[in-house]
């Protein structure tokens, strides 16, 4: 993964996925846009901000990619693992049109010029591509979607209902905290423990009793790689959010007070 730094804003993207000439797409930071104080200044969610700056750094970071703003597809995260089908008439959902998708960490579509976004502030950011098909998708993995295996579900659902094969499907992890800060207790190892044969190698005891630091971006990785993903198609940022606080808004850090980064990926015509 490489950072840009374009018209005053910084962002980055994956070289597997621009090595195609198929898509555009980025992993946004908090450099470039118009918000203010706490929310300073790529923010790309509405919750605490002006809808216009919202729209400005919507509009900003979109140039800078090459995509149309008003093409942005939102849904409404709620750390499940729900996907949905975005098809040309959900173009401007949720950026200049209501927010009609709910319930959906993932998005998935084969119309090219439609951006599909997903938001994040620690949790996984997860970029599929199938350069045969010429599918995309994007996920977003919290500890809850891991645990639900969001990522295997997205490449099933490329599989089943895109005639995907596993073998030529792309995968970026983006930045999200990692196993440096991402301390956990019993109740989020014990779901892992439940659901995986292979938690503990992502695991490791921390200095206070009961808990952990966990490899949120090691594991999605792993289970990719167990739905079918080869090991040389999945690209990995190794950046940490907490760490770079300056870089990134991080929930750990700032509480729900804070802007929003996002995933945007599109398919080109």
């Amino acid at each position: 993964m490489k950072k840009i730094e374009k018209n005053g804003l910084e962002y980055f993207v994956f070289e597997n996925l621009e090595a195609t000439g198929l898509v555009n797409h980025c992993f946004s930071t908090r450099i470039g846009g118009v918000s203010e104080e706490e929310l300073s200044s790529l923010n790309l969610r509405f919750k605490y901000d002006k809808r216009e700056n919202v729209v400005e750094n919507y509009r900003r970071l979109c140039s800078a990619i090459g995509s149309d703003y008003r093409n942005t597809v939102f849904s409404h995260q709620t750390h499940k693992d729900e996907l949905y089908d975005v098809k040309p008439s959900d173009r401007g959902k949720g950026l200049i049109r209501e927010r009609e998708i709910h319930d959906k960490d993932g998005l998935v579509t084969d119309v090219p010029e439609i951006v599909l976004v997903t938001f994040h502030a620690d949790c996984t950011p997860l970029y599929f591509l199938d350069p045969i098909k010429k599918v995309i998708a994007l996920s977003h993995s919290g500890w809850r979607g891991t645990a639900m295996a969001i990522g295997a579900e997205t490449v099933y659902k490329m599989e089943k209902d895109y005639g995907c094969e596993r073998k030529n499907i792309l995968c970026g992890i983006g930045p999200c905290i990692g196993s440096c800060c991402y301390q956990v207790d019993d109740a989020v190892r014990d779901v892992f423990r439940e659901k995986f044969d292979f938690w503990k190698e992502f695991f490791k005891p921390d200095k206070e009793e009961g808990k952990y630091l966990f490899d949120l971006e090691g594991i999605n990785k792993r289970i990719l790689k167990e739905a079918g993903i080869r090991s040389e198609n999945i690209e990995t940022a190794e950046l940490c959010t907490k760490c770079n606080s300056n870089l990134f808004y991080s929930h750990r850090v700032m509480g729900d007070k804070r802007g929003s980064m996002a995933a945007l990926m599109e398919l080109r015509r």
